[in-house]
């Protein structure tokens, strides 16, 4: 299963959770520049847990090259798949607990959680003298968050069968609690040497990003992100959206809402939308023309239901200007689809 997008917008801009998602590029490329001294590279900013056990190998580090290695080894990776795959979960679910913390307790939130999923895989494979790296610990502590925060929110889902890729909104609350359960049965049947993945570093992140969001939420922010939330608010909608289609009995049209912010209405738009048909979701590029307001209908010719083999209904989209989480919720799209 590979997500595509949450269904829930952030009504920010993750400038943190870019950020991240830069770094890691940044350090993967460094990593590549060491070469043929690239191993070296990697064990001095890995994590390896028998650096802090076996007193012959830690003589060999410093200090602070033992503390500096629970922060570095979260931003090397095992090569372009495994970058690839950490970034896009960070991408699809950080936006969202960013927008909850705020992009300072979000930052360090993400930090703390890498490190903590470091630390439990220490404690669980105290004597090995393998490399940990990448984000996934602190990727698993944002999707715990997530868990907790907006359990109720759809993942746009890629299952592939055979060569047909299907599209598929999965529920937030069972797409995290399928990849948990995965990442503890690996963690339970394997052995970090022999499998090569740090899964209890995935557990470990996971549980405590639940357990550090219910703490950070028992104290106030300090109000910085009030100070910086002006530069930060989105200017337009998430360019690929949902839209659930409604209609009546013996209309051969559908209806659906399609969301765009007040710019967006002024500047004109290009969305990617998804739009669900039974099993199947298919998508479609849909433009709005500049200046377009409140209630205009953008009539898709032929996306409607079947009348016959050869002629088919339309769609008909109605454009809603403003902030709405979820077009379901929203009651201009109630009141079109009657």
């Amino acid at each position: 299963m590979i997500p595509i997008h949450d269904t829930l917008p952030s009504k920010r801009y993750p400038i943190v959770n870019i950020g991240l998602i830069l770094l890691n590029v940044f350090f993967f490329l460094a990593q590549l520049s060491r070469g043929p001294t690239i191993d070296q590279f990697v064990y001095i900013y890995g994590l390896v847990p028998a650096r802090y056990t076996v007193p012959e190998i830690a003589a060999y580090f410093s200090f602070g090259q033992q503390i500096f290695s629970f922060l570095s080894f979260m931003f090397l990776h095992g090569g372009f798949l495994h970058l690839l795959g950490n970034m896009w979960f960070l991408h699809v679910f950080g936006d969202n607990v960013e927008d909850h913390f705020g992009p300072f307790r979000y930052l360090i939130f993400y930090l703390l959680c890498g490190m903590t999923s470091g630390i439990t895989h220490l404690l669980l494979n105290a004597y090995s003298n393998v490399p940990t790296i990448g984000a996934s610990g602190a990727i698993a502590g944002v999707m715990g968050a997530y868990l907790i925060l907006h359990p109720s929110a759809r993942i746009l889902t890629l299952i592939p069968i055979i060569f047909i890729p299907y599209f598929v909104e999965i529920p937030a609350f069972f797409f995290l609690a399928i990849w948990f359960v995965l990442q503890f049965l690996n963690a339970a049947g394997s052995h970090a040497d022999m499998s090569g993945v740090a899964w209890w570093a995935h557990v470990g992140g996971f549980v405590f990003g639940i357990l550090l969001l219910k703490i950070f939420d028992l104290f106030p922010g300090a109000g910085m992100t009030d100070r910086v939330r002006p530069s930060i608010e989105r200017k337009r909608t998430r360019r690929m959206q949902t839209i659930r289609t409604t209609g009546v009995q013996n209309d051969p049209n559908l209806y659906g809402v399609l969301r765009i912010s007040p710019y967006e209405s002024m500047t004109g738009s290009r969305k990617l939308v998804n739009i669900p048909w039974s099993f199947h979701n298919r998508l479609y590029r849909i433009e709005t023309p500049p200046g377009v307001r409140e209630g205009k209908v953008l009539r898709l010719k032929g996306m409607g239901r079947a009348v016959s083999p050869h002629e088919r209904g339309d769609l008909l989209l109605k454009v809603v200007i403003g902030d709405h989480e979820e077009n379901g919720s929203d009651p201009n799209y109630r009141r079109f689809n009657r």
